[in-house]
């Protein structure tokens, strides 16, 4: 970022300012352009557009009729050169606004311009801007700056223009943006980002491939992508081409890399630059509780709360200043007492006049009066009895009286509410406050409020090492953290399960997880002498209202990490608006938590309390399996219309189980998404809880159908099939052949999705006897048309063209176009696979016409996918490449990343064809990166196959041979035919 070519500022005393008129803008970084507000004006011939080019380059400099010539025409300029150039400069000055264009001294020079003027500037600005944020460590930022300076680029810098000087600025400011995207991709790896770099390095070092610091990027990214093999062979192929282009060595610095990818150096691993946490300030206690002394981790909270006390601590005449308050909140035994103690013992030498402390019971049925505390503070401060007044008011007036000029700490523990600690705060500066609180103070006015959530893992599992010991944990460690997990990472719940273990010499770590991993009798084992975990939750549930206790009982039914405002409702059959109050209140009262705007969420034992309340408390009994009911039909009946949004005309909704509770309604598709993949993981979490009712597992499978795009999707995929599995388990346990055909059919599309092909056909094959003897059509079609596509698939192309026959057959009786599309452009697949291109592209149009009539975009894009496969074949490669863009886009925006990744492989099949391989290895490479993680391994080899290829054909011969030789171990192991077509690849002399 340091060698860019710089444009100061170029406005000059007396020029006319932007304000005054619409303003001029610039563009170099691309064709020389010019613009007056939104509107592009003509900069005239391609010699004009040089001298404007010139002008704009000299940063604001007069440049003479000589210079100017010498940069237009160079050493032999034309007889009629200055006449020439000064037609063009008169010309420019009736296009430019007046006083841009000057003349000076025999030259000329673009004067007065705005901010902003120049895209070069622009990009230097933020190139600048993103230098300085990663001197500070700021990677995020940096990066987002320079993807902001490199977006200033469209195409090659002054393209078109003529002369000496327009090659010589192209060529510098090419190098600078090499030079940036360097930058740039140094910065992604060093976030992690190294898988999502290999393709963009892969292009870039087909289009550079002399450039060893592309190559040094590309080898670090594959090394830490796992792919140690192709590092390597980058190197090999980098040497072999220096060597033969240059008859050089490569650079020091790649020599090294590659020792070190050999040695698998442990500093080549994702960089991590944590950053460091301020010092806190030492401090003592004084009038305070006694602070335990296994005290563990929390350090952001305890900087945190030290710099609030710390500011109390200036002098007395420091302006403006007020006195400190902090309000910790969080649940009952998450360790709000501990850390206030802890950070007021650190802080007493700030405070040498003194510390007060309190419990005010707040938790509890008798709350503390303030004027009993006050009484108490003031005796403390000396006060004599005689001398403490009777009222609240005089005794809060007396209390700031007496801390007047004073530095007092005062910690009020566990208070109710802030009506209870406002006459108990001192009144001025150099004293502060401390409260903690199971509610949000936030009607304390001025308070510095914290959150007090449960600790990291690492804190856990390190609070309970301390108190069982070292050897005990480090002998079991993986049931240390099953312990510390089951408890929920909650303080209190970690400090009495390992005290009772270090209490039972006789018991082993894995004695203590057994007990604790049972969810019913968990809170029961969490209890050691007078603490417990329930008891502690009882006193919060104890103060609820009877509206709040029921929702607090009936939302704890509700599997899945948290649950949204609509998902709330629907379980408690109430109003959104109500129904927010009541959550929102619950929050407050630190029972329940805002895992974001509009979604909530229980601790794991608060869920634990919450639902044996329900067992215990919710009547009449029946309430609870109608609260799950309501939850279920709200899922489905939202679901269902994602499907129908997504699918238009699609008949599947109208053969689905009825509900009672209506879903959500969306304006537009992708509103209609947004809500899928953000329920995806409660969605599921309801499935599988109602797989087990015989009253909701129809209900179930059916949601799970419909939310089909979660197992295409990569991100919910093992989730999805999980669910898939169990409802089959429980549908045949309960001899229910219409519930099992259709469970089958979910997980048939799990299967075809994740490359399991003969398993997929197996399970459809049953799904389709099962469909039919219940009289169940759409499972019957739908798993017809999945074995046309997986005969495919297996070359088995007369029975595939049977089982599409038939798909198509029974979805016309059904009257579902969409799914008679799909069927044709499936079977559009097997003419093309037999030779019948033509009849595959017409059976290919036919399923995009019947799409687009129904409008259905997403669908669509399969089709344009298939024809853009028949396209191929008969060789109209342009027309293949439009149609599988197309698909690409939509699928893009559909979050399909299966067949997102699929399109970028086909796109990489006609890159090769039409003799691309450099953007053949970059689409390859992109859909490795997009299919990580779903497809299953015979796509993956498809595309290491296609890649391979490409490599090979821009001379990466030795990332190419790793390429061929894991394509080979995959289909070894899937014992498929291709291995012989790769290993031909590899070995081509044998071959022959």
């Amino acid at each position: 970022m340091d060698g860019g070519p710089r444009v100061p500022e170029q406005r000059r005393p007396g020029s006319v300012t932007v304000t005054e008129q619409e303003a001029l803008r610039f563009g170099v970084l691309g064709p020389v352009r010019a613009w007056r507000g939104a509107e592009q004006i003509g900069t005239g011939s391609p010699q004009q557009r040089a001298l404007l080019a010139a002008l704009l380059l000299r940063e604001g400099r007069t440049a003479t009729a000589a210079e100017l010539i010498d940069a237009l025409w160079g050493p032999e300029p034309p007889s009629q050169a200055l006449a020439a150039l000064r037609t063009y400069a008169s010309r420019l000055r009736k296009i430019l606004d007046p006083g841009v264009l000057v003349s000076e001294s025999g030259g000329y020079a673009i004067r007065g311009l705005g901010e902003g003027a120049l895209d070069l500037a622009e990009a230097q600005e933020r190139a600048a801007q993103a230098e300085k944020a990663r001197g500070t460590g700021d990677l995020y930022r940096a990066r987002d700056l320079l993807n902001e300076a490199l977006g200033h680029w469209d195409g090659e810098p002054l393209a078109g223009v003529p002369g000496p000087y327009a090659e010589t600025q192209r060529v510098r400011l090419e190098e600078w943006r090499l030079g940036l995207l360097e930058s740039r991709l140094d910065m992604d790896l060093e976030q992690g980002c190294h898988a999502e770099a290999v393709s963009e390095l892969t292009a870039l070092t087909a289009a550079h491939p002399l450039r060893e610091r592309l190559r040094e990027l590309l080898m670090l990214a594959l090394y830490r992508s796992g792919r140690q093999a192709e590092a390597l062979a980058v190197y090999a192929d980098t040497r072999r081409l220096l060597a033969e282009e240059l008859g050089v060595d490569p650079r020091p610095g790649l020599r090294e890399l590659q020792q070190r990818i050999l040695r698998a150096d442990p500093a080549l691993a994702e960089p991590s630059s944590p950053a460091t946490e301020p010092p806190v300030t030492a401090v003592r206690p004084a009038q305070l509780p006694a602070s335990v002394p296994d005290f563990t981790g929390r350090s952001g909270f305890v900087s945190e709360l030290s710099e609030v006390l710390s500011s109390a601590s200036v002098s007395a005449d420091a302006a403006g200043r007020v006195m400190a308050v902090s309000a910790l909140a969080g649940i009952g035994g998450v360790g709000k007492t501990t850390l206030a103690v802890h950070v007021a013992h650190r802080a007493r030498a700030a405070f040498p006049d003194g510390q007060l402390y309190v419990d005010l019971q707040g938790a509890g049925p008798r709350p503390a009066e303030p004027e009993t505390v006050l009484g108490a503070f003031l005796r403390a401060l000396g006060t004599a009895d005689s001398a403490v007044p009777d009222s609240l008011e005089e005794r809060a007036a007396l209390y700031r009286s007496v801390l007047d000029g004073r530095r007092v700490l005062v910690l009020l523990d566990n208070a109710k509410d802030a009506a209870q600690v406002r006459p108990l705060l001192p009144g001025t500066e150099g004293c502060a406050a401390l409260v903690t609180s199971r509610v949000r103070m936030v009607d304390l006015a001025g308070a510095h409020l914290v959150d007090l959530d449960v600790m990291s893992p690492d804190e856990a599992l390190a609070l309970f090492t301390k108190i069982v010991g070292e050897e005990r944990v480090a002998a079991e460690r993986e049931p240390a953290l099953d312990v510390v997990a089951a408890c929920g990472f909650l303080p209190l719940a970690i400090r009495i399960a390992a005290s009772r273990l270090a209490a039972r010499r006789t018991w082993t770590v894995s004695v203590l997880a057994a007990k604790l991993a049972d969810e019913r009798r968990r809170l029961d084992e969490l209890q050691a002498g007078d603490l417990a975990v329930k008891a502690t939750f009882e006193l919060g549930y104890g103060q609820l209202e009877p509206a709040q206790a029921r929702a607090f009982r009936l939302l704890g039914l509700a599997d899945g990490p948290d649950i949204s405002l609509a998902a709330a409702a629907a379980a408690l059959d109430l109003a959104a608006e109500d129904t927010e109050d009541l959550l929102e209140s619950l929050v407050d009262t630190s029972l329940l938590e805002s895992a974001a705007p509009g979604r909530y969420r229980f601790h794991d034992l608060v869920r634990l309390y919450a639902r044996a309340c329900a067992e215990r408390d919710e009547q009449p009994p029946s309430e609870r399996e109608a609260a799950m009911s309501r939850l279920l039909d709200f899922y489905l009946a939202t679901a269902a219309q994602v499907y129908a949004i997504e699918r238009p005309g699609d008949r599947l909704v109208d053969h689905m189980e009825p509900t009672e509770y209506p879903g959500l309604r969306f304006e537009e598709r992708h509103l209609a998404q947004d809500w899928l993949y953000a329920e995806a993981i409660c969605l599921l979490a309801c499935v599988r809880q109602n797989a087990a009712g015989p009253a909701t597992l129809a209900r179930a499978i059916d949601l799970l159908w419909a939310a089909h795009d979660l197992s295409e999707s990569g991100a919910n995929s093992r989730e999805y099939e999980a669910t898939a599995n169990a409802l089959l388990d429980a549908a045949r346990s309960m001899g229910l052949a219409r519930a099992e055909a259709r469970a089958l059919t979910t997980l048939v599309n799990v299967h075809h999705v994740g490359g399991r092909f003969e398993l997929a056909d197996q399970e459809a094959e049953r799904a389709t006897l099962l469909a039919q003897e219940a009289g169940d059509l759409p499972p019957v079609c739908w798993t017809r048309n999945a074995r046309g596509i997986i005969a495919l698939y297996q070359n088995r192309h007369e029975d595939g063209e049977e089982h599409l026959s038939q798909a198509i057959e029974h979805f016309r009786i059904l009257g579902d176009r969409p799914g008679e599309a799909s069927a044709l452009c499936n079977l559009s697949r097997i003419h093309l696979a037999t030779g019948r291109t033509t009849s595959a592209v017409a059976l290919a149009q036919q399923g995009i016409e019947i799409y687009d009539a129904m409008g259905n975009s997403m669908r669509g894009a399969n089709a344009r996918y298939a024809l853009g496969l028949a396209l191929t074949q008969s060789g109209e490669l342009r027309s293949a490449t439009d149609r599988l863009q197309e698909a690409l886009g939509v699928f893009r925006d559909s979050r399909q990343r299966l067949w997102e990744g699929m399109s970028l492989f086909r796109l990489a099949e006609v890159d090769l064809v039409a003799g691309h391989p450099a953007q053949a290895a970059a689409n390859a490479e992109m859909a490795l990166t997009v299919l990580r993680g779903i497809g299953g391994e015979w796509r993956r080899g498809n595309v290491l196959t296609v890649l391979g290829r490409a490599l090979a054909g821009i001379g990466q011969h030795g990332r190419a041979q790793v390429c061929w030789q894991e394509a080979v171990r995959v289909y070894d192991e899937l014992g498929s035919p291709e291995a012989t077509d790769v290993r031909a690849l590899l070995h081509p002399a044998q071959a022959a």
